[in-house]
């Protein structure tokens, strides 16, 4: 005589892929990993501009500084790629699609500060919260949440007090702001693509992600600065720093960005990754001699409290759920 089994879903474990393989953990704890994952990565991309910075200072051309920083964690992976072929073949065109938009994404936010104010690139990008909002409710029938409206609104403002814009939100003007508006707007493509596409292991969508985004950097190079490369001896007197900074923080942040999002509304994705603007502004204070007052600690508390509302909201829902129960 047989005994049906529990099932795992029923025990309240799910599983999610982690290196393409099945991993059973908590469900209720996926929703926090995904959170969780998505503000690092949002964090590691705030310190992005300092190594972008320092290979510009050794003399390379500003349009190819990016094809060095996206080519070296592209090389790093290669060992990956062949590892992991198989299901990047079986993946087809559908995860290369994925990792396309979100490596052009990075691809255009990269080059939009070469050609326009920092300030500009950022707050044109971080539109994607209300790209994404929308791209999920007609494409994933998404609800448009009056709590998502709220904490969106609180991290506008909180981005117009850091950057001292008042109420008055930059207008594209040249190819460098319609580049950072294009970028937001690719990226939310990506993070509903990826909620879409749980099923592809996040390790072969970073693989394609720096791939994709050497590429492209190289073809604009190649167009627009096509007698200013770099020598060799050049780019290998940097990789004693950016070897270290690439396996240990650009990797992990890049993964985390590619697997967070696949467990979460896009437009919550939109708002978690805004501590790139607490982590930028933090570190332009510290190591550019940036301002940093009440102005830039008060729009940080506002941009925070966006990040944290849905969240918060979520667990007290569960609390009360739980209460209920017993």
């Amino acid at each position: 005589m047989t005994r049906n089994l529990p099932t795992v879903s029923a025990l309240g474990f799910d599983r999610w892929r982690l290196f393409g393989r099945n991993v059973i953990k908590p469900s209720k704890n996926r929703g926090l990993l995904a959170r969780l994952a998505c503000l690092f990565a949002g964090a590691i991309w705030g310190l992005f501009w300092i190594p972008l910075r320092a290979i510009a200072d050794t003399g390379i051309h500003d349009l190819w500084a990016p094809l060095v920083w996206f080519g070296v964690p592209t090389c790093c992976l290669i060992p990956v790629i062949i590892w992991r072929w198989r299901q990047i073949v079986a993946g087809g065109w559908s995860l290369q699609i994925t990792a396309i938009m979100a490596g052009l994404a990075l691809t255009l936010y990269t080059f939009a500060f070469i050609y326009t104010e920092v300030v500009r690139a950022m707050l044109l990008f971080y539109l994607t919260p209300v790209w994404s909002t929308v791209l999920a409710r007609l494409v994933l029938g998404d609800a448009i949440t009056s709590l998502r409206i709220l904490a969106m609104t609180l991290a506008m403002t909180g981005m117009l007090i850091i950057f001292g814009l008042g109420v008055n939100f930059p207008i594209p003007k040249n190819i460098g702001d319609w580049l950072g508006l294009a970028s937001g707007m690719v990226w939310a493509v990506a993070a509903v693509r990826l909620r879409q596409s749980d099923k592809y292991a996040a390790i072969d969508l970073t693989c394609g992600f720096f791939g994709w985004s050497m590429l492209v950097a190289f073809l604009a190079c190649l167009i627009l600065a096509p007698n200013a490369a770099p020598n060799a001896s050049k780019i290998t007197s940097l990789l004693y720093w950016m070897l270290p900074i690439i396996v240990m923080l650009v990797l992990p942040g890049a993964f985390a960005s590619l697997w967070g999002p696949k467990f979460l509304n896009p437009g919550l994705v939109g708002l978690l990754f805004m501590t790139e603007i607490i982590f930028g502004s933090i570190s332009a204070a510290l190591f550019s001699g940036e301002a940093f007052g009440i102005r830039e600690i008060s729009g940080i508390l506002l941009i925070a409290s966006a990040s944290l509302l849905e969240p918060i909201s979520d667990f007290l829902k569960a609390q009360t759920t739980a209460g209920n129960v017993t």
